[in-house]
Order: structure tokens, then sequence, then C-alpha cells
């Protein structure tokens, strides 16, 4: 069932429009993840459901309610931002407890659920502590918890990880995610980092200068998409050259090789086309039975994986391939074939 509804949304700042006719229908309990580089307008949408921008042009709707002229305090949202904006003048248990005394709760049940909260986040021997005690990872656990306290509708985090290092980051990732996955509550999570996105998201907004390019399960976002902005963002990419030779039969031609693909190819014959495919697509294979031969032009042993660059009738293919201890990664200058498989190449849309 929808519950966040965002109907033709636009904004504009004086002459410059950042979002442009944005539209999506989110179900109750999704992990929404908004995808792209900085200046895409995925912050700026996030703000719009906030309440903090008022759009241009479109309506919000939370739970069938017109929530698009109502102030931030009137739409039981849970804001988490890039800074943790915790009071540094109050401790942990009373940084988490200030929306509940703002809302006139009384003390007895302000105290039962703060302690749910810090229970939540495994922070309840931190209580009385101060921010500036506290780590980066742990001051934006009491960010989550403060925000998730009220129990708001809908949950909102402006890229609420960017400030911690690596290690901190993957492990609050999947802790934000098992929480929301145990409170059921609907979630907007702004990011510029795919793996963050991949990971932890229900679908993906991929967005390139204040547009959708695209929407879908990440599985979707990486395996199939559905324009170029998409393909060369999310992942990396080959992009190779190519001419539709034969369409119903679906072969198009590489340089002189010509090669099968399984996707519909929407033009027409002798049409200069471009296919996508991702470097764990392809393999070495003997050149008899390759898909394309070309010379190795460097060979990089990563541990796990043998990152290999194929030089193919003047265009680069990189391919990556999981380390077999008995078979050396191939050498710079020589000859070898790349199979590639047919279903794995992506016919780019412009």
């Amino acid at each position: 069932m929808t519950f966040l509804t965002l109907s033709h949304l636009k904004k504009s700042f004086g002459a410059t429009q950042v979002v442009h006719d944005f539209n999506m229908a989110i179900e109750k309990g999704e992990f929404i993840s908004f995808l792209g580089p900085s200046g895409c307008g995925k912050t700026t949408v996030l703000r719009m459901i906030a309440g903090f921008e008022t759009p241009s042009a479109g309506t919000i709707e939370i739970a069938g309610k017109d929530q698009t002229s109502l102030r931030p305090n009137q739409r039981n949202i849970g804001m988490v931002f890039q800074a943790y904006a915790l009071f540094p003048n109050m401790t942990v248990f009373d940084n988490v407890g200030f929306g509940l005394k703002i809302a006139g709760m009384g003390k007895a049940d302000i105290e039962r659920r703060v302690k749910e909260m810090l229970a939540l986040i495994h922070l309840e021997h931190l209580a009385e502590r101060y921010p500036y005690q506290l780590s980066g990872g742990q001051q934006q656990r009491v960010a989550l918890a403060r925000a998730l306290a009220p129990k708001p509708q809908v949950l909102l985090l402006d890229e609420p990880l960017s400030a911690l290092d690596a290690k901190i980051r993957v492990a609050l990732r999947e802790e934000i995610r098992q929480i929301q996955q145990k409170l059921g509550i609907t979630t907007v999570f702004v990011t510029h980092d795919q793996e963050e996105a991949l990971s932890i998201s229900d679908r993906i907004v991929v967005m390139n200068a204040g547009k959708a390019d695209q929407i879908g399960t990440p599985f979707e976002i990486y395996n199939r998409p559905t324009t170029r902005f998409v393909a060369s963002f999310v992942g990396t990419l080959n992009v190779i050259d190519a001419v539709v030779t034969d369409q119903a039969a679906g072969l198009v031609k590489i340089g002189e090789q010509t090669v099968t693909i399984r996707d519909a190819i929407p033009a027409a014959n002798g049409t200069a086309i471009q296919l996508a495919m991702r470097p764990e697509a392809g393999s070495l294979a003997d050149p008899t039975i390759a898909t394309v031969t070309g010379i190795v032009t460097s060979s990089q042993f990563l541990g796990s994986v043998i990152r290999t660059r194929v030089m193919v009738d003047g265009k680069t293919i990189s391919f990556d391939t999981f380390n077999d201890p008995g078979t050396a990664p191939p050498v710079v200058g020589t000859t070898v074939g790349v199979k590639i498989d047919p279903s794995a190449l992506i016919v780019l849309a412009e």
C-alpha cells in the first residue's frame, strides 16, 4: 500500500530549476535511497518531504493526507542530518528525550521511551554522557534514537554516515537497516555512496540533474541500468561501441567481430549503438571459443580478484575474475580470448 506519495514535485531557486517533475510512490515500511552526485537534487527532494523547502509545484502526501503546506513540526517526521546536531549542553538521555519533552509527554513516559531507544541503539551505559564524550559513530546513533523517539511516520536520513570513517560507516549502515526493519518505519536515505545504497535499500532512486533517471531494486539498478548515466554512475562499467548487423537475430558487430546479445535492440540495422558490460561478466577463454579476442594491456593481482584489461579493436575492456591458485594471471602483450555472457550485455539508451 502506498504510504508516501510525491506527485509532480518541482523546485526552483530563482531562475534555476533543481528538481524537475519528480514522482514516486513509496510503500509503508520501505527503505528508499536517493543516490546521485552532488547537485543532482536528492537532498532538495528530502528537504521538501521534511518541510524545510517549499515545492515550487507538486504535492506530498503521507498516509493519504496532504503535507505540502504543513510546517516541519506538523508532519510527524524524524530527521537525521550529516552533522549530528546534538545539543552539546545536554546528556545523551536528554538529547534523546528532547522531542518528547517539547511534545508535552509526561516525565515517566519520557523516561520509559528514552530507555527503549537507548536499548535499541545499545548505548544504555552512556545515558549520562555528553556528546563531546562520544565517538562520531556513537553520536550519530544518538541522533538516530532522538529522531525515532517520537514515533515518526517517516524517517529521513541526509547522508548520515559521510562524516565517519569507512569501518564505522559499514557497521552503522547495517545497524540502521536492522533498526528500520525492526520498527517497520518508512525511510528515505540520501547518499552519494553507491555501495551504501546497494547494500541496504529496498529500492534506489538514481538522480541526475534534478530528475529520477531510474527507480528500481539494487539488483535491477546494477544489472539492468536503463540509461547511460545510471550504468556509468553505479558500479564499474565497460562501454563498448557496436553496430547493429541483424536486429531480429540480436547480432551486433564490435570492431570486426560479430556478437549475439539477448536483449531486444531498439535500433535498425546499420545503426551505431553502445553496449554496457560489468567487469565481472567477462572471463578468459580459448581464442577459438571466445566471444572476442584482444591483447592484454594490464593485469593486476588484487588478492581474491584479478583485474585484467584487454584491447579489443582499439577499445579497452576491463574484467574481473576470481583468483585461481592454479592459474597465473595473464601476461601483458599476449593475445587472449574474452568470453562474454550475452545476457550481460546491455544496450544503453541515450
